[in-house]
């Protein structure tokens, strides 16, 4: 006999039950993602020296006592470029801090178990609130290791982007709280837009395209509960929400929507990065991006199909067994998720593409496969049986992830020496190359030498042939500030080991001056007089930054008070 006053500490065990079931569901499945791993080796995908470059460059910074690093010390062979202000920080912050407990070799296949675990936790909040734990468990599973998923762990090494869709079904669950299409469970209405502009700007602190593609889509499921629901409150709601995500990310995307005019952001969208060319099953004159491309789109299609044909399922099961109108709106915004990502990944919408702002940033529009897998998951779980869910659904996961890996392994380069190579560069002071579309405005890091000393002395003029003699002293060399001594009977001209950007304050002898830069490269060059000259050079915060990190204090400030406001709505309504 169970007393009524026993009946909630009971559904708090059971729940407490469901949720480490569901954390040991994804860590498990995790596992058998990156198997491969440990007999082959780190699977070297496309960005994968990008983004291990990134963590060792912030582990070397953090040891310098720089803890929010904007300045890549290493990239361009040591030149430097602002590569942190550009990338969302919390991909490369989670690969250096695993750094600091881990073998480096390690941190790779950690970072991808730790993502793809917290995907399938994610995905569980939100399928268990519609369908039974047991089936919950199998969208975690199916999540985890959705064919998405394996693409980007296998083939593109996107440590950033998988993050990032790591918390996709957690911000669809909020999203669709905050508008009032699911009982609010938080309690309150601030406390649920609190909620989901935590979950948005995690996203796109994450990743950049997916918060571009996340925010498209809320909108979209703003604008659909508005126009159903016939309430422009909805959407009101949803533009809050929005509003005080973009608040909290105000430090990380105001200086890099301003800094863009500093760098050569439109390298982004060079040739075989347009999203014109990464329609499904595009080809262009480039034998190694059509070779990918038909990859990634058999992985699309495949996600499409099963996606539909779950979906099917799912409505099916809901028809038979009187769901909840609950459960009826989520299939409905599940199917418009499913619908408008499909749409978006074919050439025929390229009118999109070309007009609506930033979007073309996505640069392929298969990546729309981050959005479709929420809703390939949720139907997988709603469309099974629910006697038959713990059979059938690890069958299913086997076979998404036996069939997809076995397609995507023998294609992946493997490779373990990346990182030591890139360790040993940086050891050796050389470093390794940059990215085109951070690099400064007025270089082409091409024309930069592999190999260059800190500092080297020219002659006054370039007509010169040689250089007089001179004595040069390094006081401090780190990533965000350069001090030396320059002593020399004639005028000299001396080069840094710097490309020459606007967040760089350059004195000589305690007085700001304006570097020149080489006529083929940004490399930073200073004219001085004879004499002993100290020159300091150090990375200083802009207006840009100042800005954004203010909006984002108040934005902090506002979700607190959402939060106590919540609060204290949930006190004055208690018995």
């Amino acid at each position: 006999m169970t007393f009524p006053a026993e009946e909630p500490i009971k559904r708090k065990a059971v729940a407490g039950r469901g949720w480490l079931l569901a954390l040991g569901v994804s860590l498990t499945t995790s596992l058998l993602v990156i198997a491969p791993f440990f007999w082959l080796g780190s699977a070297s995908g496309h960005d994968f020296g990008f983004h291990a470059a990134s963590w060792l460059d912030v582990a070397g910074q953090w040891r310098e006592g720089i803890l929010f690093p904007r300045w890549a010390e290493w990239a361009n062979h040591g030149f430097g470029e602002p590569r942190f202000v550009f990338y969302p920080p919390l991909s490369w912050m989670l690969g250096a801090a695993l750094s600091f407990v881990l073998p480096w070799n390690a941190v790779p296949g950690v970072f991808i178990v730790m993502a793809q675990t917290m995907a399938g936790v994610c995905s569980f909040a939100l399928a268990r609130r519609f369908v039974p734990v047991s089936a919950a468990l199998v969208g975690a599973a199916c999540y985890a290791a959705n064919p998405y998923a394996l693409l980007i762990v296998y083939m593109r090494s996107d440590f950033a982007e998988q993050l990032s869709c790591a918390l996709m079904p957690l911000l669809v669950l909020a999203s669709l709280e905050l508008c009032g299409l699911v009982e609010d469970r938080r309690g309150s209405r601030p406390r649920a837009m609190a909620f989901f502009a935590v979950v948005f700007a995690a996203v796109w602190l994450s990743n950049a395209p997916a918060g571009v593609l996340a925010s498209y889509s809320m909108a979209l499921v703003f604008a659909w509960a508005a126009i159903t629901e016939r309430s422009w409150w909805r959407l009101w709601r949803g533009a809050g929400g929005l509003a005080l995500g973009f608040g909290l990310t105000g430090f990380y995307i105001l200086p890099a929507a301003y800094e863009q005019r500093w760098v050569n952001i439109a390298q982004a969208l060079s040739s075989g990065l347009q999203p014109s060319d990464n329609f499904l099953f595009t080809m262009i004159n480039d034998p190694e991006h059509n070779v990918f491309n038909w990859i990634a789109s058999s992985v699309a299609i495949l996600l499409i199909v099963m996606t539909g044909i779950a979906g099917i399922a799912a409505h099916r099961g809901t028809a038979l067994e009187q769901p909840r109108e609950e459960t009826r709106k989520l299939w409905r915004v599940l199917l418009l998720l499913s619908a408008a990502p499909t749409m978006l990944m074919i050439r025929p919408s390229s009118v999109f593409w070309e007009y609506l702002p930033k979007l073309r940033f996505v640069q392929f529009p298969w990546r729309w496969m981050a959005i479709l897998a929420v809703p390939y998951a949720y139907f997988l779980a709603a469309g099974i049986p629910p006697r038959r869910a713990g059979c059938i659904g690890g069958l299913a996961v086997i076979v998404v992830i036996g069939g997809t890996a076995s397609f995507l392994v023998p294609s992946a380069w493997w490779d373990s020496e990346d990182i030591p190579v890139l360790k040993e560069a940086m050891a050796n002071d050389q470093g390794f190359e940059g990215t085109d579309e951070y690099d400064p405005v007025g270089d082409d890091h091409y024309n930069l030498p592999e190999k260059a000393p800190r500092l080297q002395v020219l002659p006054a003029e370039e007509s010169l042939a040689r250089a007089p003699k001179a004595e040069v002293r390094i006081v401090r060399w780190t990533a965000e500030e350069r001090e030396f001594e320059v002593t020399s009977r004639e005028p000299v001209r001396v080069a840094l080991r710097l490309l020459n950007y606007p967040s760089w304050l350059v004195e000589v002898n305690g007085k700001s001056v304006t570097p020149e830069h080489a006529e083929t490269s940004g490399q930073m060059i200073l004219r001085l007089s004879p004499g002993t000259e100290r020159i300091t050079a150090k990375l200083v915060r802009t207006p840009d930054r100042t800005l954004g990190m203010a909006i984002s204090v108040m934005a902090v400030l506002t979700l607190l008070g959402l939060f106590n406001a919540g609060g204290l709505r949930l006190l004055s309504a208690s018995p």
